[in-house]
């Protein structure tokens, strides 16, 4: 089993910065892929950034590119996600998730926190 508890979240202007963080624990071994995820009120769920736990395979969609920025803590078990020039569009429900592999699915999920930006 493992464990990702997100913080982070809360209400920002557009334009201003947040910083998510995804802390794991159990099995982290297995959490050889961490994923950043978002859903928007009554839009499907966004794949929006993924890191591994040497660092690899970085990946931005690009929704976020060049304002969102991953990294990871490994000896703190925790990955980050820094955002900054934050958009009213930003607004979601972020999740991290985990996966054994690059390319498989993500088997655990956080609980999500959420993100507002206003204008």
């Amino acid at each position: 089993q493992v464990q990702l508890v997100e913080s982070g979240g809360g209400l920002v202007q557009a334009g201003g910065s947040l910083r998510l963080s995804c802390a794991a624990s159990g099995r982290t071994f297995s959490t050889a892929v961490i994923g950043w995820f978002r859903q928007a009120p009554g839009k499907g769920r966004e794949f929006i950034s993924r890191i591994t736990w040497n660092g690899d395979f970085l990946y931005y969609a690009d929704s976020v590119k060049g304002r969102f920025t991953i990294s990871r803590d490994s000896a703190k078990n925790t990955v980050y996600l820094q955002m900054n020039s934050l958009k009213p569009e930003d607004t979601a429900v972020y999740y991290c998730a985990s996966a054994p592999r690059v390319g498989s699915g993500y088997d655990y999920w956080g609980q999500g926190t959420q993100v507002t930006v206003s204008l």
